[in-house]
């Protein structure tokens, strides 16, 4: 008769599973990708390299994981945020600073997870997590394109457009150094929503209040 595992062995499986990326995510917020080792990390998470491999057969296994993890948390909120907007205009507006807003508060991690080079298996799933973001702001604009808040433009290559506006603003090798001043971090957030609404056409964003004050979350 096959080994049936109990609630409460898989619950301990899941959790030690999401302790181990949670160990993965910290490093490579602390030291960039080419830090997350199996050894350093299993050191974070409090358990042996073998129990890594057995949630985990390899490096890269554990590295698109940890995107995977952070591509769905990252869609979350945005969707969060959209769902919560008055209008298209405004849920367009939301998607950008909370993309802006999220990046900025966790650069280094953003950079190691969206941007910073990595072996192609890897690189796969960060392109993959791109995908969806402009898929998410083609979207966007074409809902407000539909409801008359854009002036006529290619949606897909506005959308892909603005995905390379935000990597390269906030977290690039382009991107200033993370503002440890909470005010200075959310004036950054504002001008980039800002200069992403004047290049999709509205050149007014600041006065119909689409650019507003911003809680750039915590690290």
């Amino acid at each position: 008769m096959p080994y049936r595992q109990t609630a409460n062995v898989v619950r301990k499986m899941a959790a030690r599973h999401d302790a181990i990326l949670a160990a993965a995510c910290d490093v490579a917020a602390e030291r960039g990708m080419a830090a997350v080792q199996i050894a350093p990390v299993a050191e974070r998470a409090g358990v042996a390299a073998g129990t890594i491999y057995r949630y985990f057969p390899s490096k890269a296994d554990l590295v698109v994981a940890l995107v995977a993890a952070f591509s769905e948390r990252e869609m979350a909120a945005l969707e969060a945020a959209v769902n919560a907007a008055p209008g298209p205009l405004s849920a367009l507006a939301a998607a950008i600073t909370t993309c802006a807003a999220r990046a900025l508060a966790r650069r280094r991690l953003a950079f190691a997870l969206i941007a910073e080079p990595v072996e192609p298996q890897v690189d796969g799933a960060r392109t993959a997590y791109r995908q969806r973001l402009a898929a998410k702001f083609e979207t966007l604009i074409r809902a407000a394109l539909a409801g008359g808040h854009l002036p006529g433009q290619e949606a897909a290559l506005a959308a892909r457009a603005l995905v390379g506006m935000l990597v390269e603003g906030l977290i690039g090798p382009l991107a200033p150094a993370s503002a440890d001043d909470p005010a200075e971090a959310r004036a950054q957030v504002q001008m980039l929503t800002l200069i992403a609404l004047r290049a999709l056409g509205v050149l007014d964003a600041r006065a119909r209040g689409l650019v507003v004050q911003t809680a750039v979350p915590n690290a």
